[in-house]
């Protein structure tokens, strides 16, 4: 699976993150950036530092996993956003 990257940029730190989803995808730039866009502004508005903010995406990532991925494939799905992940911060 190739993976799409995504620069954000958040008070004074650009991040670049790579998002689980494949180059000829069914959700628009333009949708993905909107979403990722009012996250951004939801950490900003509660003025949420670095390592708060990434408590809380965790924290979501968890919950989508374990509510909306099948008990059999959680552990692969989240080995591959991990490996994405790691390999974006490089």
């Amino acid at each position: 699976m190739f993976f799409t990257p995504l620069v954000l940029k958040y008070e004074n730190i650009t991040l670049l993150l790579n998002q689980l989803m494949p180059i000829l995808s069914k959700y628009s730039n333009e949708e993905v950036e909107q979403i990722v866009d009012q996250l951004i502004d939801v950490l900003t508005q509660h003025n949420a530092p670095v390592d708060l903010s990434l408590m809380c995406l965790g924290n979501s990532i968890t919950h989508i996993l374990k509510e909306h991925v099948p008990a059999g494939k959680r552990q692969a799905v989240t080995e591959n956003f991990a490996k994405a992940l790691a390999q974006s911060v490089k």
